[in-house]
């Protein structure tokens, strides 16, 4: 008699470090039937300071690799920086619906009291005509104020596998919403990153009138509405993966944090 399988929709996030699992833990928490395959790129993290052309070749990469190696019911690009130069390009190639994460400007526009926002991403986020165009479309009545800075995302990829937090150099990166008069201060900051999530609390200490605002829940509700009419894959048992490039200097540490997050161990991916 041949063994019995369970249904769930298989799931790919997609990051450059553990940042997207900020993503992956608000998609699981309204997503129970998913299966989730976590993939980062270990090898070429930080994404923030890399050129487009190469983010873009990068992305496609890797992630065409994995649609191939893995029967997937949809991508989940949890990265503001690949989401806002490479998404196109996915979509032109690969036929499933992906989702990506880009900069919560239309949230931060309706919640800002004052009509001054902080938008608190990665040099290359900061910088893209995708989010220009954001701003354009959503908040073209306020004043946007924009930090970007590469090392934020080190900074929490380095709490989230050995518990340090480097609360002087977070300071120093949001000092600049702090330079005018409190009058012209934003009132609400998006985090346009999805590390950012894991050093919240360290931001809210150093800005505590502030509203701060990412792209998780909302990432959740469409992943819901999308995986509503994908394929269900069938396999022996349900079971979340987690897969990173090149080579993990701290593997035992990167270990002990997945397991944070109800993964069991931790595969290197080849492409």
């Amino acid at each position: 008699m041949s063994e019995s399988k369970v249904k769930a929709k298989r799931v790919l996030f997609f990051d450059s470090g553990v940042g997207g699992l900020s993503i992956y833990r608000a998609v699981r928490a309204i997503n129970n039937d998913i299966e989730a395959y976590y993939l980062f790129d270990n090898e070429c993290f930080p994404y923030g300071d890399k050129e487009d052309v190469f983010l873009i070749d990068r992305v496609k990469t890797l992630i065409e690799s994995a649609s191939n190696q893995f029967d997937l019911s949809a991508i989940v690009v949890a990265c503001n920086t690949a989401s806002t130069v490479a998404l196109p390009e996915l979509r032109d190639h690969i036929k499933l619906p992906i989702v990506g994460v880009v900069p919560a400007i239309k949230p931060a526009a309706k919640v800002s009291k004052n009509k001054i926002i902080g938008l608190l991403a990665t040099p290359g986020t900061i910088s893209r005509k995708y989010t220009d165009n954001l701003i354009s479309e959503f908040a073209s009545d306020c004043k946007i104020i924009k930090v970007g800075d590469a090392n934020l995302a080190i900074i929490a990829e380095k709490r989230l596998s050995s518990g340090f937090v480097d609360k002087k150099a977070i300071a120093r990166i949001v000092a600049p919403f702090l330079n005018n008069d409190e009058s012209k201060r934003p009132d609400t900051v998006v985090l346009g990153c999805t590390h950012y999530p894991f050093v919240k609390d360290v931001i809210q200490e150093i800005m505590p009138k502030v509203t701060f605002i990412d792209s998780g829940e909302a990432i959740g509700r469409r992943v819901k509405d999308v995986i509503k009419g994908s394929e269900y894959i069938e396999t022996q048992e349900k079971k979340d993966r987690v897969f990173y490039t090149g080579t993990l200097k701290n593997f035992d540490e990167r270990l002990k944090m997945v397991r944070t997050f109800g993964f069991k161990n931790l595969e290197q991916f080849n492409i």
